[in-house]
């Protein structure tokens, strides 16, 4: 089974992008972040031409999260509340082929001296407790999105002058291994646990991609259930390279079910 994450930024923008994609590497599940379109424009059609069901939940400019599955959905919610009307562009969860998947976008936070700091930090707070409240460590469940942090130094392309930084800021550290510390696992590291590995580089930096100035914030976590089932991962960094690109790229993990 073959799980795939991408920040779209836009999925009108972005849709050739996904269609082309979708064809080359026939992910099971491709989970998309910042989709950016309310639900009467999301382009359901186009993707159900390709041979993908779909969930999402959207608004116009901001936020959006969706999931598309060559499978049948066996559960379906969104937000904290389950009915949508808590964080609902940010946060869906399905079931496919027995398989629980939270697909989120964390909130980005601004800077470290925002309330959207503060309310990022929280954020990582009530993930956790979604997680108490709904799952126990020894279940089939993966944890994927763009999370907006950079877990560890290598992760980021200088970890000395980009510490404090949003995306790579203690305090943020400290959250996201709160939700860690409930009984997650990183995928990507259990099967790349070498630096030089990045997801997302920032538009406004010149030759980011060529020069290796990236970041990290895109993942797959799993239970230590979904860990033994892991054969593998990897990021595809050539969407990246095509005409039109998000700034982020898709990340992937298979596993043997």
């Amino acid at each position: 089974m073959k799980i795939a994450t991408y920040n779209a930024n836009s999925i009108r923008a972005r849709m050739p992008i996904v269609a082309r994609w979708l064809a080359a590497a026939m992910p099971d599940v491709l989970c998309l972040q910042e989709t950016k379109v309310p639900d009467a424009d999301f382009p359901e059609d186009e993707i159900a031409a390709l041979g993908y069901r779909t969930v999402y939940r959207g608004e116009k400019s901001y936020n959006g999260v969706a999931v598309l599955s060559r499978h049948e959905f066996e559960r379906v919610s969104y937000g904290f509340d389950g009915a949508g009307d808590d964080e609902g562009t940010r946060l869906v969860t399905v079931r496919v082929r027995g398989v629980d998947i939270v697909n989120t976008y964390v909130p980005q936070g601004t800077s470290p001296d925002s309330d959207r700091f503060q309310y990022k930090l929280g954020w990582f707070g009530r993930l956790r407790d979604y997680f108490e409240r709904n799952y126990g460590p020894g279940d089939r469940l993966v944890w994927v999105g763009d999370f907006n942090v950079a877990p560890e130094p290598i992760d980021v392309h200088n970890p000395k002058s980009l510490l404090g930084h949003v995306g790579f800021h203690p305090e943020e550290h400290r959250a996201l291994a709160g939700v860690k510390e409930w009984g997650f696992i990183d995928i990507f590291r259990k099967h790349h646990p070498e630096p030089g590995h990045y997801s997302f580089w920032d538009y406004r930096v010149r030759d980011s991609v060529a020069r290796g100035l990236g970041w990290r914030v895109d993942h797959i976590w799993g239970t230590a259930t979904m860990a033994g089932l892991s054969a593998g991962a990897m990021i595809d960094r050539e969407p990246r390279l095509w005409e039109r690109p998000s700034d982020h790229t898709p990340v992937v993990a298979e596993f043997s079910i």
